[in-house]
């Protein structure tokens, strides 16, 4: 018995060897001068004429020829895409992680669906924001957000003060020179928040989502292995339109 697997190996053969078999017969048929042929021949007037001999052109493309070889390509073609399809209706298998069945008796199609689903999916995780290694966070269940321990930091002021160099004498006035000194007037407590998640989530996430994505490749293998029941759709349909 034939296998889908094998009819899905040799479809896409089947279908590049039909389009060119297509893609032929149309030049074919649209150049008038191969499906052209004449035969004539020169008679003089009298016996003294000049004689000429016979001309012909044969004909190079038969239309009905060009029906039976693109009927023949194409009837493997409606075959083979026949056996899949109606294959596919009925191959199925379980999407099976660490013995836990997480889809029962899933059709082909689907399968394929849920392998493009996964693949998506796996790179919108693995970009997911985490939250800052630097920092030391804890779940905060008032906001369901992530935040950190409260930081207190000084609030200072610059505040001028006047820095004598020498004293005033009778003849010259005091010199003085202002700086600024940082007076402590405060004090700022800080908590960041965040609504990113742990490293240690994300990696978890991507994990099971692999592991699916293994499962449902393995059940699309199984279900691929199933056998098969040839059809016979081609001669039908271009029994009836060529025939």
């Amino acid at each position: 018995m034939t296998k889908l697997n094998q009819i899905i190996a040799v479809e896409k053969g089947v279908k590049s060897k039909s389009l060119q078999d297509i893609t032929a017969a149309h030049h074919k048929v649209q150049k008038p001068a191969l499906l052209a042929g004449i035969s004539r021949t020169y008679q003089p007037k009298d016996e003294e004429g000049e004689q000429l001999p016979p001309e012909s052109t044969r004909v190079q493309v038969q239309a009905e020829d060009v029906l039976r070889e693109m009927s023949a390509s194409l009837t493997r073609l409606f075959d083979v895409t026949a056996t899949k399809d109606w294959a596919n209706c009925s191959a199925r298998a379980d999407v099976t992680v660490d013995g836990r069945t997480i889809v029962a008796d899933v059709p082909v199609s689907y399968l394929l669906f849920l392998e493009k689903q996964l693949t998506d999916l796996h790179t919108f995780v693995k970009k997911l924001p985490t939250l800052d290694a630097a920092e030391s966070w804890s779940h905060d269940p008032s906001t369901d957000w992530w935040k950190t321990d409260p930081v207190r930091t000084i609030r200072t002021k610059k505040v001028p003060r006047n820095h004598v160099k020498a004293e005033a004498t009778e003849k010259h006035p005091a010199q003085v020179e202002v700086y600024y000194e940082d007076v402590p007037i405060g004090y700022w407590t800080t908590v960041k928040f965040s609504g990113s998640l742990p490293a240690r989530r994300v990696n978890e996430l991507v994990e099971r989502i692999e592991k699916l994505q293994q499962a449902v490749k393995f059940a699309r293998e199984e279900a691929n292995g199933a056998e098969v029941t040839d059809q016979r759709v081609g001669d039908a349909v271009f029994g009836y339109l060529f025939g």
